[in-house]
């Protein structure tokens, strides 16, 4: 099993960065998937991240790409989302993930630990 914690959150304007952080308990923090996902008031989750066990394998949804970069530091139980060029409407609140099981995946539902999100407001 295995317990997500994110921090890094908080309100900036657009064009600012921020650095989310997923920090994870468990020994087996090496063996999954972990995803970035996000919430907006009023919106279905969105996926955002991807990275595989390895860090070899990222994805990243359009909407972020060229943008965010997904890293990960096994030796530190901690999954980074870096974000750059925020705009308005990447507010929402951020959760990380964790997949045990096959290829990083999109899917909110192949994801079986969730953490507690983290708020990320952008200011236009």
């Amino acid at each position: 099993q295995v317990q997500l914690v994110e921090s890094g959150g908080g309100l900036v304007q657009a064009g600012d960065s921020l650095r989310l952080s997923c920090e994870a308990s468990g020994r087996t923090f090496s063996r999954y998937n972990i995803g970035w996902f996000r919430q907006a008031p009023g919106k279905e989750r969105e996926f955002v991240a991807v990275i595989s066990p390895s860090g070899v394998t990222t994805y990243y949804a359009d909407s972020v790409k060229g943008r965010f970069t997904i890293s990960r530091d096994n030796t530190k139980n901690t999954v980074y989302l870096q974000m750059n060029s925020l705009k308005a409407e990447d507010t929402a609140v951020y959760h990380c993930a964790a997949d045990p099981t096959g290829r990083p995946s999109t899917n909110p539902n192949e994801y079986d630990y969730w953490g507690q999100g983290t708020q990320v407001t952008v200011s236009s």
